[in-house]
């Protein structure tokens, strides 16, 4: 394979929920290259070549494969004459696994790639998956490409008409848009709130300033627009593909107003016909016109989109289904039997006629093929196919049918006798989904140069020196320049980031240069494996053996000195085929491959460069942490050091694997999951160990709750109170640093606004030893709970003075301020203050809204200080609600505010009446499921402590509430403040 330029190169990953169709899609798509057989796509899962793989049905590992897409199309010339005109492209495609599992690879594949196919089932819609692989691509800069699959399924799973399969796309497609533009609206808040932070600090020069912009952190108005742009799915633009990848069929609302005004179907241009074609708009026959349609219309006609679109499409299941039923075949389509007593019928003709089984087959003159040859006709997508050769006898098999004699030979020449057989080989003709989606990525998605220059700025920059002198930086940004441009002309420095190793089968590799497999070893061939590092080609050529280059770790720092010259390394280049690898001799820039000879690095990232003066890549932290841990040891002692260094390798091979030893000389590996943990001990025993041994592993430590701890001066009120700490690691990591509210968290509390900002609740999260809980169930100190209790008397500020601090006074004042537990030993406290109505406020505001105190003083100071100044409305109602924040749980309180006391009456009497008790139900749904993996929490007590709420005056000395309080939104606002402030 010639391997072209980056302009014409396309790097393309696919990313979906578990089962939604990845692999089978990829099947088309490699099918589309002669690789496999089309009557193979969609069941050999070709990219899913490792045997555990196949055997559990899923994806565990990324695989890449470069397919060549030749898009032919007819254009005019200078002349006005219509010239044939061929593009080939490159494109580079990856198959990420689905499973949470194994995310690792799917951010590897994400660094690797700038196109993301995102696949969402059409029946199913949006999953839980598919929110965290949207937010990662979102945070590696990827173009998005939405893929409808399983469209199939609307006609037979569920049986829908083509109306209410038009209006189940649709809301597919919004619910999608919905979730994207909260995620890029929510990102951009968060960029401005750090970039109003950064300018009042006093500590930002000319050098951090200029990194900004190097690495694409700063954004312009112009470019937060296009980023919307790209992550707005509109079928107009042709960045949505329908598709059913089990059946190979597919097409984009641009290549159906093409293929509709070719045919002649509709005389309106293509590019004012797809402005209709996807939208509640019907085509008027009679009159040529497009008028608007309404859901529910009765017979006033159907959306172009089912007319034009749909319905051929379920004219052919539904007719192919029929000629089955005729020919004796059981449906495999339709289950619901529609066409059972036809198989009857056809089973006892074809038994008259003769004992053998040639009447059970689909032919062309089968009944309900007419309809089918018909209805194919119209809106068909196939590409053209320039021939020399007129003939009516040269019929390529590529292109559909157009009569009895031509659908016969198609069938004879695939073979084709089943239904979905016979299904797949005519909509892979009519509307060929690996055109559809090959096409899109080349029109949507960019090129490595453009995506490098334009669209992933922070992604693929290289880090920046700290200590680089001026002499030698030069160098450094022309490095930078190269990567930026993705420069392959002749003398441009070669720079290559490896994102990931994997193990590869020797027998799978195409190298005459590497050592023969020896004779003994032939038998167990299968066996022998190589790390190979997969790598993309940032700027210059990375050559096979020519050029040392030099090896950057991902936490190199440039000093001076001989004693840090990074490490030097000949390599050996490959080219990705699934799961074959050929040996090239170059690679430019702009393309994927693989390296050799980098194993001994033990580095599970590395930048190759041929000039000292570069930097790694700065890439991306995977943000997840192993879950499940066991001890692994040989079952026979004598194999001890060969489990180590197999487990050497799988930790080089497996970024998401920990290996630890412990001081009692326990081997612990650390996976994502039951699954992952699975995959690695078969790895361990067949892959990685010199020859196979078995393994023994302890039982899986897994923890099935969440909870929280003690500060480390928590327990210590009033020096918590002034104390400062930096934000926990939890709240600046994806996917929790993008829980709603987090800003207003602060070292175990929270102050949780109402949606509107109408009110705002304070509350704070502590631990709930599981002693105190019981002393809370049993209301008594049980034996062994002194030390406990007194800790959460302190922390809780039980007493003024804790040298009269008992236990027996803690439980009592713990007993008054219990609203409820449950049965995880979980508790909702309400404090004394907020109890009988003192830490309750009205805010006299203008706007209708609390104050609200602003994101970047909460980080650069402690929340309660209270040394801000300000002429907000409503500070000083915030301030005193402080005051009694600081009294704790105490009984005695005596700082009551009744300059308001009125209108504090009527708020008191708000929070009693319509808010007190759904807080009880956003406590049960905060503890049903924890901010960091969905898990139940446990051993948690929660505090309500003060209550604001926006009031304003009807007539003098009669108020209300400035905004309509519902019990939804207290349950929302408590919900997420206790999830931010348990982070």
């Amino acid at each position: 394979m010639v391997l072209t330029p980056p302009q014409s190169t396309r790097l393309l990953t696919i990313i979906a929920h578990v089962d939604h169709g990845k692999t089978t899609l990829a099947d088309s798509l490699v099918a589309s290259n002669g690789i496999i057989s089309e009557r193979l796509a969609g069941t050999l899962r070709y990219l899913d070549s490792d045997a555990e793989e196949q055997r559990r049905g899923i994806t565990m590992k990324a695989s890449g494969i470069a397919l060549r897409y030749i898009r032919r199309r007819r254009l005019p010339n200078k002349a006005n004459n219509i010239t044939n005109s061929e593009e080939t492209t490159v494109i580079h495609l990856h198959d990420s696994p689905g499973h949470v599992d194994f995310s690792v690879e799917v951010a590897s594949s994400l660094l690797l790639s700038d196109t993301a196919l995102l696949l969402i089932d059409a029946v199913e819609g949006i999953c839980a998956r598919t929110h965290s692989l949207l937010r990662e691509a979102y945070r590696h800069e990827m173009i998005p490409i939405l893929v409808i699959n399983k469209v199939d399924r609307l006609i037979s799973d569920l049986g829908l008409s083509v109306e209410e399969a038009y209006v189940r796309i649709r809301e597919c497609v919004e619910s999608v848009n919905a979730v994207c533009a909260s995620m890029v609206q929510s990102a951009s808040l968060e960029s401005h709130r750090h970039d109003d932070d950064d300018n009042d600090n006093d500590n930002d020069d000319e050098t951090t300033i200029e990194g900004k912009k190097q690495n694409g952190t700063e954004k312009s108005n112009d470019e937060e627009d296009e980023e919307q742009q790209h992550w707005n799915f509109d079928p107009v633009k042709g960045n949505v593909v329908f598709a059913s990848a089990l059946h190979g069929w597919g097409f984009t609302i641009p290549t159906l107003s093409r293929s509709l005004f070719k045919s002649k179907t509709i005389p309106i241009k293509p590019p004012l016909l797809r402005q209709y074609l996807f939208g509640d708009y019907r085509y008027k026959h009679e009159t040529g016109k497009v008028l608007k349609w309404k859901q529910g219309s009765g017979g006033a006609g159907e959306p172009m989109f089912s007319e034009f679109a749909l319905r051929p499409i379920w004219e052919v299941y539904e007719n192919i289904s029929l000629a089955a039923s005729v020919a004796g075949l059981k449906s495999e389509i339709f289950t619901d039997g529609r066409y059972d007593h036809l198989v009857t019928a056809a089973t006892a003709s074809n038994n008259n006629i003769n004992n053998n089984n040639e009447g059970s087959k689909i032919t062309a003159k089968t009944r309900g093929m007419d309809r089918v040859l018909s209805s194919i006709q119209i809106g068909s997508t196939a590409p053209f196919i320039f021939s020399n050769n007129t003939s009516s006898n040269n019929t390529n098999d590529e292109q559909i049918p157009h009569n009895d004699e031509e659908m016969q030979r198609l069938l004879s020449r695939t073979g084709a006798a089943s239904e979905i057989t016979v299904l797949t080989t005519i909509l892979r003709r009519y509307r060929p989904l690996s055109d559809a989606v090959l096409e899109a990525a080349c029109d949507i998605g960019p090129s490595p140069a453009d995506a490098s220059l334009h669209y992933r700025k922070r992604a693929l920059a290289l880090q920046i020196p700290h200590s680089m002198p001026e002499s030698i930086l030069h160098e450094y940004h022309r490095l930078r320049d190269a990567v930026r441009h993705c420069d392959t002309s002749d003398g441009a420095p070669t720079v290559a980031h490896v994102c990931k190793f994997a193990s590869v089968p020797r027998i799978s590799v195409t190298d005459s240069g590497l050592p023969p497999i020896s004779v003994d070893a032939k038998d167990n061939a299968g066996s022998i494996n190589m790390i190979m590092g997969i790598a993309r080609v940032l700027s210059g050529t990375l050559r096979t053996e020519d050029i040392e280059y030099y090896t950057l770790g991902p936490r190199y720092e440039w000093k001076e000195g001989d004693d840090n010259v990074p490490r030097k390394q000949r390599i050996r280049c490959y080219l990705l085929m699934g799961s074959s690898f050929v040996k090239v001799d170059a690679v430019p820039a702009g393309h994927i491959c693989a390296v050799y000879n980098l194993e001994q690095l033990q580095l599970k990232t590395v930048t190759l460069c041929d000039r000292m003066e570069c930097m790694p890549l700065r890439g991306f932290a995977f943000g997840l942490q192993p879950l499940v841990k066991v001890n692994v040891e040989p079952v026979l002692a004598s194999e001890t050091d060969t489990l180590e260094k197999g487990l050497l390798k799988l930790s080089l091979a497996d970024a998401s694997v920990e290996v630890t030893a412990t001081a009692k000389g326990e081997r612990i590996l650390a996976c994502l999951g039951e699954i992952h943990l699975e995959r690695c001990i078969l790895d361990l025993e067949t892959v990685y160990c010199d020859h196979n041994i078995k393994i023994r592993t302890s039982d899986p430590i897994t923890s099935f709750c969440e909870t929280t701890e003690w500060f480390d001066n928590e327990q210590d009120f009033d020096s918590f109170l002034v104390g400062k700490s930096p934000p926990l690691r939890q709240a600046t990591i994806p996917p929790y640093c993008d829980e709603e509210g987090l800003g207003s968290a602060n070292r175990g509390r929270c102050r949780a606004i109402l949606s509107g900002r109408g009110a705002a609740i304070s509350i704070r999260v502590i631990p709930l030893p599981r002693s105190v809980y019981e002393c809370i169930e049993n209301k008594s100190v049980v034996c062994g709970s002194d030390d406990e209790l007194m800790a959460v008397g302190r922390a809780l500020k039980c007493h003024n003075d804790d040298s009269k601090l008992t236990p027996e006074l803690v439980l009592d004042v713990l007993l008054k301020s219990l609203d409820s537990i449950d049965g995880n030993g979980n508790a909702l406290l309400e404090s004394e203050t907020l109890f009988k109505g003192a830490s309750v406020k009205a805010v006299h505001s203008s706007n209708g809204e609390v104050y609200t105190k602003n994101s970047k003083n909460v980080s650069n100071e402690n929340e309660y200080d209270n040394k801000e100044e300000s002429v907000n409305e409503g500070f000083d109602e915030y301030q005193t609600i402080q005051r009694h924040i600081k009294n704790g749980l105490e009984i005695e309180f005596t700082d009551v505010n009744t300059k308001n006391e009125s209108a504090d009456k009527v708020a008191f009497e708000k929070w009693k009446q319509d808010m007190r008790g759904s807080a009880l139900a956003g406590f049960q749904l905060a503890m049903r499921a924890g901010p960091l993996c969905e898990e139940p929490v446990r051993g948690v007590a929660v505090v309500l402590e003060g209550v604001e709420i926006a009031v304003t005056e009807k007539t003098s000395e009669e108020f209300s509430a400035a905004a309509d309080i519902t019990g939804g939104m207290v349950v929302a606002a408590l919900r997420s403040g206790i999830r931010c402030a348990l982070m």
